[in-house]
């Protein structure tokens, strides 16, 4: 798992190979290599640690040859070590693979590849497959390929080059993203899209149990028998301009500086104020099915979880609809009960997270419609889901999401409205909602205004070592995320909950060292929740409070406050959040932590 970047054509590949592994270093690693040829055999060069660490081996002084790979790799099998750092090479040292994924039955073939003679230099379950594909090799690197993926089990994006085939890059996916950039005489394989942009903007997104075969003459696909496949070629929208920083110090911080512009993006043409209601076509759902619907299942891992948990309060309050919240990676193993009558939202940053898409297939096969809210166009979810959203939030460099998940929820309000005008919402309150959505963008930027501020309440936590987050009703996930947030970036352990389940447990926790933030707008359980903060601070906690207007009593029990304006209270977390995103990020600036790219963290999330 992580990043792959591939070239055949009339130019050197090395220099385009290290300039590719760095437009992936954010989907987080751990080590990075690549492999060419070079007229003369495969060099492969590889070091564990970042990029830097490659090029300091490198010196300058690049392999030669117009044909090569290059990988990040995201350690599963086997520590982040060099040996175990992509690419691997086979027994003869002749060709070369690079993979993300994971081989389910690595243990067996290796154990009848060392009953052969084959010896191994790393942990990894890729270097067994390059043995294979060795072992299996008649003159054709193509076929080798094929005949060792028809036996092999598991999740791959992977791509082969071969010394004894000068020019030829053979590459297959099966559970992890790879598409074929085309240029002018010359083409790139790879992960996703941004190592290809300053080079090509025409793509080709394989699907799973498809092959393709470059040449600097051109590319074929084919499926692992001999099938050859016409697939279309896409054309990528968005510009390199918005993967580079921008001035900004992180990529974390631009992105959360453009919720403004990011939310806007996903509520653009969905809104009809008149009708009180919203255009969501690409749902693929006709009114009559959506009145049909008995039951929604919400499935995503992570930050998407949390923005699925704030879509069940809307689409229970405003359409008075059973909703479940699933993780995906638990969805499909415990015999989910969905039919027909089922809707599963499926909610992915990328469009690729393994579970969700697993959960999807799952859900399909079970005869419930599939809407997926992704952000990443041509990303395989939104292929495989009968209809959708896409976020159109940007592309989102950092590690830790942000302006995807109050893109996420922003579209599940449109979902939620949609639904809820067809069974039980007037249209008055339709229009008042519409109105509420409208009034957003300008509201994150008044936050986004006073980042000053949190960013000298941030320096004051700096040496916290545990925290806890606090919310009730639908900013109850907004605690989640806020938590998820500083255990991400800073590595202070922090937890979220319920702020009434605070008496049940978590309470021993709290001390003079223990900071306490509470989402407390004026809604509801308003009062409930100043109830809570006499709790903490009568034992001595430090209370952060997020309110709408800091009054007499939250002043009292608070030793900051964060005032946020005030919108519809299911629509609050939109806001709630941008301050947590901000004093995460600034607790992790003051720590020396990476926030772009966290230890241990991958940005997609490609293997089970």
């Amino acid at each position: 798992m992580c990043g792959i970047v591939g070239y055949t054509g009339p130019r050197q590949a090395a220099s385009l190979l290290i300039e590719g592994l760095r437009r992936l270093e954010y989907r987080g690693y751990d080590s990075a290599g690549i492999a060419v040829v070079n007229g003369r055999g495969l060099e492969v060069m590889k070091a564990a640690g970042k990029l830097s660490a490659l090029e300091q081996q490198l010196a300058g002084k690049l392999p030669q040859g117009t044909v090569g790979i290059g990988h990040t790799r995201w350690a599963t099998h086997g520590a982040p070590t060099t040996p175990n750092a992509h690419p691997h090479t086979d027994q003869s040292g002749d060709i070369a693979v690079i993979h993300n994924g994971i081989i389910e039955n690595a243990g067996a073939i290796r154990k009848m590849l060392e009953a052969r003679g084959h010896t191994f230099t790393s942990e990894t379950d890729t270097e067994v497959l390059v043995h294979l594909v060795g072992e299996l090799y008649d003159g054709s690197l193509e076929e080798a390929v094929a005949a060792a993926l028809r036996d092999v089990d598991g999740a791959y994006g992977l791509a082969f080059i071969s010394e004894r085939e000068p020019g030829v890059i053979v590459a297959a996916r099966k559970g992890s993203p790879l598409l074929v950039g085309v240029g002018e005489d010359e083409y790139f394989i790879a992960s996703d899209a941004s190592p290809l942009l300053e080079h090509t903007r025409s793509v080709v997104y394989l699907d799973d149990g498809e092959m393709a075969i470059l040449t600097p003459d051109g590319y074929r696909i084919r499926n692992l028998e001999t099938t050859q496949i016409d697939k279309p070629v896409n054309q990528i929208e968005w510009d390199l301009a918005t993967i580079e920083r921008g001035g900004y110090s992180h990529f974390m911080l631009k992105e959360i500086c453009e919720q403004r512009e990011s939310v806007t993006n996903t509520l653009r043409g969905h809104l009809l104020e008149e009708e009180g209601t919203s255009r969501v076509t690409g749902l693929n759902l006709s009114d009559e099915q959506l009145k049909r619907i008995e039951r929604i299942v919400i499935t995503a891992c992570g930050t998407s979880w949390h923005a699925g948990l704030i879509g069940e309060y809307m689409l229970e309050e405003m359409a008075r609809i059973p909703v479940e919240v699933e993780y995906a990676s638990e969805f499909r193993y415990r015999n989910p009960v969905v039919d027909e009558r089922t809707l599963v939202i499926a909610i992915s940053q990328s469009g690729e997270t393994a579970d969700t898409l697993a959960a999807v297939r799952e859900a399909k096969l079970r005869g419930a419609r599939t809407i997926g809210l992704v952000n990443v166009v041509g990303s395989t979810i939104a292929r495989e889901v009968d209809g959708g959203i896409y976020l159109h939030a940007g592309p989102e460099v950092g590690v830790a999401s942000t302006k995807a998940f109050t893109s996420q929820v922003a579209a599940l309000a449109l979902v939620s409205l949609r639904i809820a005008r067809l069974r039980n919402l007037s249209i008055l309150q339709g229009r008042d909602f519409i109105q509420h959505l409208q009034a957003l963008p300008d509201k994150i930027q008044q936050i986004l205004n006073r980042s000053d501020e949190i960013e000298q309440l941030a320096e004051r936590f700096v040496r916290a070592s545990n925290a806890l987050y606090l919310g009730r009703g639908v900013n109850f996930p907004v605690a989640l995320e806020g938590a998820l947030k500083l255990k991400e970036i800073s590595y202070i352990h922090a937890e979220g909950y319920p702020a009434a389940e605070m008496k049940h447990g978590p309470i021993a926790l709290i001390d003079e060292m223990m900071p306490v933030v509470f989402i407390a707008p004026k809604d509801a359980v308003y009062q409930k929740i100043l109830s809570n903060m006499e709790e903490v601070k009568a034992r001595g906690g430090k209370v952060i409070a997020l309110v709408n207007e800091c009054d007499a009593q939250v002043d009292r029990l608070a030793d900051a406050c964060i005032e946020i304006p005030e919108t519809h209270e299911l629509l609050s977390p939109m806001l709630t959040i941008i301050p947590l995103q901000l004093f995460s990020y600034y607790v992790a600036v003051r720590r020396g932590c990476n926030v772009d790219q966290p230890r241990n963290l991958a940005k997609s999330v490609t293997v089970e």
